[in-house]
């Protein structure tokens, strides 16, 4: 390289260095406004996400860490528990706002309010928070995980409902219930009482013999609404018990279906019973078991129309850590118990098989066919099943008949 040729190379690198520079110049300033629109973005976002928590008047809304030290503190939540933002904020934690002995008997501190949708992901139910005068309010409190802008955890949100007012409504509604069920009961009882001693008169005619019958088939029928209406309220109550005992469930399956027999030959409904060699035994209450399987049967003759069929199936199975019920034993599979209830009747619309097993509900289908009932039986099923650590699935077309199937431990 010449003398000349030097001043020449230094020029052009210099040139390209400038190049270069300029260029890191405008990628920063891209790069700055690109980080100026997304902290405007954020910046909107927060406002937002605030100004709507902050619209919520009628449930409190508190957001803690992951120490339960309350972050969040919306006008609902002043306005439920009597304290203003700046007095709780950073400064309480939202155990203070809860019964003692009520996290206590959930297992105590934050883990209580927390585990389940820890685990779950979401966990909604009753508490009592105590406000900042000292009342007691009864809240149902949906309670989920809360994270950063990273998606790191970052504590929990409680979304509070003030429920004080409905629940004393429905202690009333039950108690009603209750008493009136009980004055009802006692008045019946003494009709057939008098009732089955005319009906043993060996003089009494034909005719009044029939009419009386015909009272008798009624009273029965008012004394079992009562007895469904007193169950009901003890469910609701948390009165509810279970006497137990080992339980063959093939004698509790084929009574079900002896007393449905009459009916069922009445409405021209065929009854088929498949049931186990030597029995299966359940762990549970003998009377309750035997009211979930007369429900479930008389349900199924009552819904099907004359020429239609009626199966029972009980057979053994087992259910598996992922919850799958299958027919032959596996590794790690508990066994169970499995009563299938099906028939070709009626049938329930899609749309309304989540709530059937509601209390006084009725599908649409069972309403347009006049098929009486009042919306007990099945709100009665589940909970007996419950109370057995059982489950109890439905599958139905409209028009094309209904399976109940009651699975039990064993």
């Amino acid at each position: 390289m010449t003398t000349a040729e030097i001043p020449l190379t230094l020029e052009a690198e210099v040139l390209r260095l400038r190049a270069e520079n300029a260029a890191l110049v405008a990628q920063m300033q891209h790069r700055d406004e690109e980080l100026d629109v997304a902290a405007r973005m954020l910046q909107a976002r927060a406002q937002t996400m605030t100004s709507v928590i902050d619209a919520v008047t009628e449930q409190s809304i508190i957001g803690t860490d992951v120490d339960g030290v309350i972050r969040v503190w919306n006008p609902g939540a002043e306005r439920m528990l009597g304290l203003p933002r700046a007095d709780v904020v950073r400064r309480r934690l939202i155990t203070d706002f809860h019964l003692p002995e009520e996290l206590e008997e959930a297992g105590g501190g934050l883990a209580a309010l927390v585990s389940t949708a820890q685990q779950q992901g979401s966990d909604v139910r009753d508490w009592t928070y105590v406000a900042g005068v000292g009342e007691e309010l009864t809240v149902s409190v949906a309670v989920t995980p809360r994270t950063d802008d990273r998606g790191a955890h970052a504590g929990w949100n409680f979304v509070a409902t003030d429920m004080t007012e409905a629940r004393a409504t429905e202690r009333m509604k039950d108690q009603f219930v209750s008493l009136i069920s009980h004055e009802l009961r006692t008045p019946l009882t003494s009709i057939l009482g008098y009732l089955e001693l005319v009906l043993d008169d060996p003089e009494l005619g034909e005719e009044p013999r029939e009419y009386l019958a015909t009272v008798e088939r009624n009273a029965q029928r008012l004394l079992r609404l009562v007895g469904d209406l007193l169950f009901t309220a003890q469910v609701d109550a948390g009165r509810f018990s279970l006497q137990p005992e080992d339980v063959d469930l093939t004698a509790v399956v084929r009574a079900a279906e002896e007393t449905a027999r009459v009916t069922a030959a009445a409405a021209g409904v065929e009854v088929a019973v498949t049931l186990p060699d030597g029995g299966l035994v359940v762990r549970g209450d003998a009377v309750r078991l035997g009211q979930a399987c007369d429900n479930l049967v008389s349900n199924a003759v009552k819904f099907t129309p004359r020429g239609g069929r009626v199966t029972l199936e009980l057979h053994a199975a087992w259910r598996t850590p992922d919850g799958t019920v299958v027919d032959d034993e596996r590794a790690g599979a508990v066994p169970v118990a499995r009563l299938a209830v099906s028939d070709t009747g009626i049938g329930i619309p899609a749309g309304e098989q989540a709530q059937l097993f509601a209390r006084f509900f009725r599908a649409s289908t069972a309403r347009r066919h006049a098929v009486p009932g009042v919306g007990l039986g099945l709100a009665i099923t589940k909970a007996i099943t419950t109370a057995h650590g059982g489950t109890l699935e439905l599958a139905s077309a409209e028009g094309q008949g209904t399976t109940f199937t009651l699975t039990l431990p064993r």
